[in-house]
């Protein structure tokens, strides 16, 4: 199946090729515009972004939302996961803002919602995946993106960062990973 990424998201679009391998993802074209991500959850803005993509492009599209909850810190930064150190943050930013406001060796959650709208279907779908793990002492690995060198997912018991794990590992265990295995095990179904 082809498919739009509603997402301009170098790493996302690579991430998510990999993980829909055996369908054609496509990256969101220049002209398409996005709404803001201002809905209250993961899955509104994963939504929104889906069905504004899929209008204007008349095809199947899928976008997440996806971030970093920290129950310490009532689960911020949550939805706000890529801006929570301001609208111009990098990840680096982030990452220090993130290791500036929990305390050590916090608990954490990476959340993903990956939503599907296809237009000539008349369809719409969600499906979530999460990770939990702990916050490293200090940043390790140069894999991954955003909060990956501090997360040590449960999941993997060699207590190394989600950016010292390699590609398959990471993909294995990680919320982006599980949303999209729940896309495609409902995609097989249909």
């Amino acid at each position: 199946m082809k498919l739009v990424l509603a997402t301009r998201n170098a790493h996302k679009v690579r991430e998510m090729s990999a993980l829909l391998a055996g369908h054609d993802v496509a990256p969101l074209p220049d002209e398409v515009d996005l709404p803001p991500e201002d809905g209250e959850t993961f899955a509104e803005n994963a939504l929104g972004k889906a069905r504004a993509a899929a209008a204007a492009l008349g095809v199947p599209v899928i976008a997440d939302d996806s971030g970093i909850c920290v129950p310490a810190l009532g689960g911020a930064p949550g939805i706000r996961s890529a801006r929570w150190a301001g609208e111009r943050a990098t990840d680096a930013d982030n990452l220090e803002k993130l290791r500036d406001s929990a305390p050590a060796a916090a608990e954490l959650e990476y959340v993903c919602v990956l939503a599907f709208v296809d237009p000539a279907a008349d369809v719409e779908e969600t499906f979530e995946g999460r990770c939990r793990g702990l916050m490293a002492d200090w940043p390790r690995g140069e894999g991954g993106f955003g909060y990956d060198p501090v997360f040590v997912p449960l999941d993997e018991h060699s207590g190394r960062t989600m950016a010292e794990l390699t590609t398959r590992e990471k993909d294995s265990i990680s919320h982006r990973g599980r949303a999209a295995r729940l896309f495609l095990a409902w995609l097989a179904s249909r």
